[in-house]
Order: structure tokens, then C-alpha cells, then sequence
């Protein structure tokens, strides 16, 4: 027996999906379903409800039933829908999260969604497990079994412990000598791509490396102090051993006449060395600058301690995180960055001080040999 309900709207109601068709925005399904409230209203049949709003007899049935049963809200909303139930009950979604953060199966680097769905066929009674419950499942608990974060930090030793606190030690060094300390890394320190119809790079996190097809390149060079309120990035096409000497002469005679000493912070790149000095410029011009420079260099695979890595990140969040068309505009974009950076006098707040990376990386450390006491006369 087929059942024809009959509405009949009051003057507030019409009103009111009369206000909700004339403007705002809305689901298309509301706004449908309004119209039919209105139609069926004004005493048109089914039938050419359906024609004119462009839905099904079906509909039309639903929405004039869910008006007379319930209420003008109950009509205009979506009907509850239950789905599928979950196929892992909160056992064996503990059982998935705890087998990703384990270590992968022999002979494969990590944990794939297709493993981790095979891993808990196994151990569960399920007959199979897709891919996208798992991933659903992972991604609820914002988990990524592909990706590891963490240090790179090598063996350490003796030299490792020495420069752990390459920067904090300079500050108090600076403190009894007028000398001056500058951390420099004139390799490629952060990605951007330049030109229009390329794309970002896919390489190393932390290299700053600017090119323009296969071939254009541009390196920036990047300097700052640990005491001073300022940075300087220098552009340039390479990243030989005489644009390194170039950056040095510079660091001397144009940031830093004043200077007596001039302590130079540097990663291990091959071209950072005196000899780069002398293959740029004559013995003697290359000798005078040299007397004004002190180079110490970090341990290998351990950057993290020049203090100048903290502003190359900040650089590349804030200023090179985009497409840039040219290389002209990558130089006037990074100059305007550190004019704006040395106007607020930013500077870097070290953070790890030499007790918290002994309280830290105290049991890395190197045991240290076994030395005689001798004894000592009482005064």
C-alpha cells in the first residue's frame, strides 16, 4: 500500500527555506531538498517534483516523510548512515600500532602497509586485511613506519667531545679576548629550484644548492656570528676554492676591518683550506689575509654543532621555501631576507650547554685512560 503525505508548510518554515535558496552557501543536497518542501507545498505531484529538481521518485517520498514524522531539520539533514563496522576491534589496532613500531621483517629496511597487512593476517584470525585499513589505522594514530627521524651522530671521540660545544666555548673565550668568532659554510646548504617549469629538488635536506636546468647552478654562502646580531648570504654561480677565498678576503676587509683576529667556524668541504687563499690571490695578498684568520673545524658528520646551520634554517623556512623564477631574483630575495633579519637583531639562542650534553650523550662518551696518580707532598 503506497502512502502519499501531504505538506503543508507554516509561514515561518516557508520563510525559511525561502531565506536558505536566496543566497549563502550550502550542500547542493540541502538545497535540493528544500525545494521539494517548497514544491510540494504549493500542491505539485511527485512526479514533476522529481522532473524539476532533478532527483528521484524516492527522494522526493523520503524528504515529505521525514518532514510529517519529524521536523523541518530532520528533512533538510542527512540521514544517518552506519557503513561498514571496523574490521580491527581496539585489541588489534594495538597489536598493528606495535608491530609498526617494531623492527621490519629479516632481509627488508621497513615496514610496508602490504607487510604490516600480512603481519597481522597472520597473527589475527582475519582471512585478509586491505591496505587502506591499515593505512587508516596508521594514520589515526599518526604513524609512518617509513620514516625515522633522529641525530646523526658518529662515534664519538675525543675530538667529538672537544667540539660539542664548539659555539658556547667561543662565547667564553670571546669573553677574555677582543677576538672575533664567525661561523661560515660556503657549501650548498638548502634546496630551491629556480626557473619556471621546474620543479623542487629531491636530494639532501640540507643542501642549499639553486639550479636552473641541468647545467645553471647557484650556490649560497652563508656566515654569522655567535655573539653579534648578524648574518651575511652570499649568491654565487659556484662553489670553488676561489669563491671560498673570495668570502674570506670579504670577511676580512669589508664585515670585519676592526678585528684583530677573526676565528672562522667551518665544515669539512675540501675547499674550505689556507690553499684556497693562495689559488686565488698572489702569496702576499693571500698571506696578509690569512694572518687575520683562525680556522677550527668541526668533527665529520658533525655540522649540527656550527651554530651558522641554525640560520640556514631559519633561511630556508622563511625565505626559500618556494618556486623562484630567476637568479637574480633568488640574490634579491635572500638580500632582503637578511636585511630584515639584521634589522631585528635576531640572533641564535644555543640551547645545549655543556652540562646538558654531558647529562645527555654522558654514556657515548669515549672512557678516557687510566692515568697514575702521583702522589703529592702536603704543604
Amino acid at each position: 500500500m503506497n502512502v502519499r503525505y501531504r505538506v503543508e508548510l507554516s509561514q515561518a518554515e516557508r520563510g525559511e527555506l525561502t531565506a536558505l535558496l536566496s543566497g549563502g552557501k550550502h550542500a547542493a543536497r540541502k538545497l535540493k531538498r528544500a525545494q521539494i518542501l517548497l514544491a510540494a507545498d504549493a500542491g505539485a505531484g511527485d512526479e514533476d517534483i522529481a522532473i524539476s529538481v532533478g532527483v528521484g521518485g524516492s527522494t522526493v517520498y523520503r524528504t515529505k516523510r521525514r518532514f510529517l514524522v519529524g521536523n523541518l531539520e530532520e528533512a533538510l539533514s542527512e540521514e544517518p548512515r552506519p557503513g561498514a563496522s571496523r574490521k580491527l576491534s581496539g585489541k588489534e589496532e594495538a597489536l598493528l600500532i606495535a608491530t609498526a613500531c617494531s623492527n621490519p621483517p629479516e632481509g627488508r629496511a621497513r615496514w610496508t602497509l602490504e607487510l604490516l597487512a600480512d603481519e597481522l593476517v597472520r597473527l589475527t584470525e582475519h582471512d585478509s586485511i586491505s591496505r587502506e585499513t591499515v593505512r587508516r589505522r596508521l594514520t589515526e594514530n599518526d604513524l609512518k613506519p617509513w620514516r625515522k627521524d633522529g641525530w646523526c651522530i658518529p662515534h664519538i671521540d675525543g675530538e667529538y667531545v672537544a667540539w660539542r660545544m664548539c659555539s658556547t666555548c667561543m662565547r667564553r673565550r670571546l669573553i677574555r679576548s677582543a677576538r672575533l668568532s664567525v661561523s661560515t659554510r660556503a657549501r650548498p646548504s638548502s634546496s630551491v629550484r629556480y626557473g619556471s617549469r621546474s620543479r623542487p629538488c629531491r636530494g639532501n635536506a640540507s643542501a642549499m644548492t639553486a639550479s636552473i636546468d641541468a647545467t645553471g647552478r647557484s650556490t649560497c654562502s652563508s656566515s654569522s656570528t655567535p655573539t653579534r646580531p648578524w648574518r651575511k648570504v652570499k649568491v654565487t654561480d659556484r662553489r670553488t676554492a676561489e669563491d671560498f677565498a673570495i668570502c674570506m678576503r670579504e670577511l676580512s676587509d669589508v664585515h670585519f676591518p676592526e678585528a684583530d683576529r677573526i676565528r672562522v667556524v667551518l665544515d669539512n668541504l675540501s675547499t674550505h683550506s689556507s690553499g684556497a687563499l693562495y689559488r686565488a690571490f698572489p702569496p702576499c695578498e693571500a698571506r696578509r689575509v690569512l694572518r687575520r684568520l683562525e680556522f677550527h673545524y668541526v668533527p665529520k658528520h658533525a655540522s649540527w654543532l656550527n651554530m651558522v646551520e641554525i640560520e640556514i634554517g631559519v633561511l630556508r623556512g622563511q625565505c626559500l621555501d618556494r618556486r623562484i623564477a630567476t637568479p637574480e631574483r633568488l640574490a634579491s630575495e635572500i638580500a632582503a631576507w637578511e636585511r630584515q633579519r639584521n634589522a631585528t637583531r635576531a640572533q641564535v639562542k644555543w640551547m645545549l650547554t655543556t652540562e646538558k650534553a654531558r647529562a645527555k650523550m654522558g654514556r657515548a662518551y669515549p672512557e678516557p685512560a687510566s692515568i697514575k696518580a702521583h702522589p703529592t707532598k702536603e704543604s
